[in-house]
């Protein structure tokens, strides 16, 4: 086919047949440029030939496993910058946090919705060329920011963040103190409805806390509603 650069690119990895035809359809429809594989051999394939837009990434594919495609879209220059979106099974929660914590974006459970699936994507993709006008740094305690350069440090240390945790870094600590519900950081964060499963904001604070190292007591759990950024200057 011929690679329109003009148009958002996704790639979609599936291995059911069915499946991977209803996406096709339904992401063209929606106005995005596709490409297909059925395997992870024809996924790589398509990523050694362009640099699509966007990753749809199935966990269970009969020749590798998904997140051995996300660790090397992800361990590439050329690729690493390449949003992914998981496509898994309920009962594949470890298979999740390792894509997570590859740097996969999101991920969206099967059985799914394909309007919500599109909706997902188009949040994604917000996030990824999303760029602010804000250069001053922003900090709380040891976390700092800096928006422009989208880099995050704690007192001297660099923190290795994906898009998706620099997004609800920021967040946090542009409301530092004021407890964030689960509901309001998808709205926030993720840009989808608050109605929807809330989970994945639990694993990537998660995430986001262990990579805090020395200040991750300073983002709270509170129990029942969501959590909160501490500011340890109130405290004084």
């Amino acid at each position: 086919m011929v690679y329109n650069r003009s148009v958002t690119t996704v790639l979609i990895v599936e291995d059911e047949r069915d499946l991977l035809s209803l996406l096709d359809f339904n992401l063209r429809q929606a106005g995005f440029q596709t490409l297909l594989a059925g395997s992870g051999a024809e996924a790589l394939a398509h990523l050694a030939r362009a640099v699509p837009d966007l990753v749809v990434l199935d966990l269970m594919l009969p020749d590798m496993p998904g997140t051995e495609i996300c660790r090397r879209l992800k361990a590439s220059d050329r690729t690493r910058r390449v949003p992914v979106v998981m496509l898994t099974a309920k009962g594949e929660e470890v298979d999740r946090v390792v894509g997570f914590e590859l740097g996969a974006d999101d991920y969206v459970v099967k059985p799914f919705s394909v309007r919500e699936l599109v909706l997902r994507l188009q949040a994604v993709l917000r996030r990824a060329s999303g760029a602010t006008d804000e250069a001053a740094p922003t900090q709380v305690g040891p976390i700092r920011l800096d928006l422009a350069s989208h880099r995050a440090w704690v007192g001297a240390e660099e923190l290795p963040l994906t898009p998706l945790e620099f997004r609800l870094l920021q967040t946090f600590l542009t409301r530092a103190g004021r407890v964030q519900s689960r509901e309001q950081l998808l709205s926030d964060v993720w840009e989808m409805s608050p109605d929807l499963e809330t989970r994945t904001v639990d694993t990537h604070v998660k995430r986001l806390r262990e990579k805090l190292g020395p200040a991750r007591d300073l983002l709270e759990t509170v129990r029942g509603i969501g959590y909160r950024l501490v500011d340890p200057s109130d405290a004084r």
